[in-house]
């Protein structure tokens, strides 16, 4: 892989060690993934041993993503005027700590606090590792390096869960957080061999547009997590939501105002910066959220154990861990345009292949949508955190990616919840037109709740003596089938309308404009190392 190109000692110490800076990045990266979906698996442990009830033990998932989501554009404008090294190692070095302290802590509450304060850590973390990256490489050796990043990140993704599972059978849920909090101070002692940390001089943070911000996020973050146990209606929901709208409003009038604001709004004008927010929120609906609701329907209808459930998503989550760098070693000889459009179409392609699914359907028929998907979004882990922050100079490699990191994790909460909502609003549809299920004793919406959570036997349990169970059965499997098939072709028509839209936002190049974000890649490459397609 290629370095940056360095004049003299000032420019090797600017770009760093760049095998260094690609080693802790890939150690960091798949580590603020599995800091989400491996503790998910010691949630019932958890609030076994700390005598909590499962909405408290739940928090120790949702506090670390309300905070990280939250802190991550303030975090990346930060390092910008610190310097990423600065902002990288000292959240390392604190989401260690509080990743300690949440392995030994004795009750729910302080490994709740823990939890979440590691989030501002992670947040850290994850803003300033992609800046630092695309300072130690450039050109086809950038592409190359985040595509090897981009793999090390689906790995976190796809073993995540089999991870957790495997360090509770070893060393109880305390091992989990202990792993993360070794994991992370590991890093730490490389700090000098990464790129030298480039402070913009002169330059005062804005404070009050990041607080707007990052509380606006929390408050919206908030509300989805909330919603789907307190219902939509509630008024902490919808005044947060409210509050939310309001934050959003006036970290606008900040950000205009502001000689410094902490994000630049114009980029969101800039169409390649457009496209690649728009990419991550489809497929959090097309990948992530499925990684959720599939189980559920596995274990519920087909009756799968969690050992066959996670050998099934292997061919939804494996590719994610061989077509990033796959993508990254080609990636100067395809255009981001190309790139975008065929994910997109990928995923809108395997969403409406999916709708083959059906009670028992053997592993040979649903093998080629969920690699479909799986390789749609492989794709995506190859290219876009290298092209969200070469969008822009390399002075504000942190706010692009602050704000990229920002709309991932936030569109992977709004997809969970929302995906979520359309399976239930479907599926109790379908429930309440079946006589078999419109009758039960439960009602259609604790019905709905229960399948969804996989509980279609304990469902089944509740007849009144002398139903037909197997007529229930058979009705609820084919209601909840119908309510994911819809759902799916939803998630397809999101997909393709994306995929045309993204394509037309990257035709062409938009006019130069006065003070615009200017990429940083020359030689009329694109972000990604590649020939633009367009125009």
């Amino acid at each position: 892989m290629s370095p940056t190109p360095a004049q003299g000692p000032a420019g090797r110490r600017a770009r760093g060690n760049p095998k260094a800076t690609l080693t802790a990045a890939c150690v960091a990266g798949p580590l603020m993934t599995l800091v989400v979906t491996a503790p998910s698996v010691a949630v019932p442990d958890i609030s076994a041993d700390l005598h909590s009830g499962l909405p408290a033990a739940q928090w120790v998932v949702d506090g670390y993503m309300l905070t990280a989501s939250s802190s991550m554009a303030g975090m990346g404008s930060l390092a910008d005027r610190v310097g990423h090294r600065r902002v990288f190692i000292a959240g390392l070095a604190f989401f260690a700590v509080c990743m300690a302290v949440a392995g030994l802590a004795g009750d729910i509450v302080l490994l709740n606090v823990a939890r979440a304060a590691a989030g501002f850590g992670g947040g850290a973390s994850l803003a300033s590792v992609t800046a630092m990256l695309a300072r130690a490489y450039d050109g086809p050796g950038r592409a190359r390096a985040f595509g090897m990043f981009g793999t090390f990140f689906g790995a976190g993704l796809a073993f995540g869960p089999m991870v957790g599972g495997l360090l509770v059978g070893l060393s109880g849920w305390r091992g989990v957080f202990l792993t993360m909090a070794v994991l992370a101070a590991l890093v730490v002692p490389v700090a000098p061999l990464l790129p030298a940390p480039v402070p913009v001089a002169d330059s005062r943070f804005d404070w009050p547009g990041t607080a707007a911000f990052s509380l606006a996020v929390a408050l919206f973050v908030l509300a989805l997590v909330e919603g789907s146990g307190r219902g939509w209606t509630n008024t902490l929901v919808l005044g947060s939501l409210a509050g939310s709208v309001l934050l959003v409003v006036l970290f606008a009038f900040i950000e205009r105002r502001a000689a410094e604001p902490m994000f630049d709004l114009r980029l969101f004008l800039e169409p390649k910066f457009a496209a690649i927010c728009l990419v991550p929120v489809v497929l959090a609906f097309s990948f992530v959220a499925l990684v959720i609701v599939l189980p559920p329907y596995f274990s519920g209808v087909d009756g799968m154990s969690p050992a066959r459930i996670g050998a099934v998503l292997l061919l939804l989550t494996g590719p994610s861990l061989l077509v990033p760098v796959l993508v990254g070693s080609a990636g100067s000889r395809i255009g981001t345009r190309t790139l975008f459009v065929a994910l997109l179409t990928l995923s809108a392609a395997g969403a409406a292949w999916l709708t083959v699914l059906r009670p028992g359907a053997p592993v040979t028929t649903l093998a080629g949508p969920l690699l479909c998907i799986g390789v749609g979004y492989g794709l995506a882990l190859g290219v876009l955190d290298n092209a969200s922050v070469s969008t822009v100079e390399p002075e504000r490699m942190g706010m692009a990616a602050g704000m990229f990191s920002t709309v991932r994790l936030t569109s992977d909460v709004v997809a969970m919840a929302g995906l979520g909502a359309l399976v239930a609003g479907f599926t109790g549809r379908s429930l309440a037109h079946h006589a078999e299920t419109a009758a039960h004793p439960a009602g259609v919406d604790t019905l709905t709740s229960r399948l969804l959570q996989g509980d279609l036997a304990g469902a089944a349990r509740g007849l009144p003596p002398g139903a037909d169970v197997d007529a229930f059965t058979h009705a609820a499997a084919a209601a909840y089938t119908s309510g994911l098939h819809a759902t799916l072709w939803i998630v397809a028509a999101g997909c393709a309308l994306s995929a045309l839209l993204t394509g037309l936002l990257l035709t062409g190049r938009r006019p130069e404009a006065a003070g615009a974000p200017a990429a940083v890649d020359g030689g009329g490459k694109d972000a990604v190392g590649a020939t633009t397609d367009g125009g």
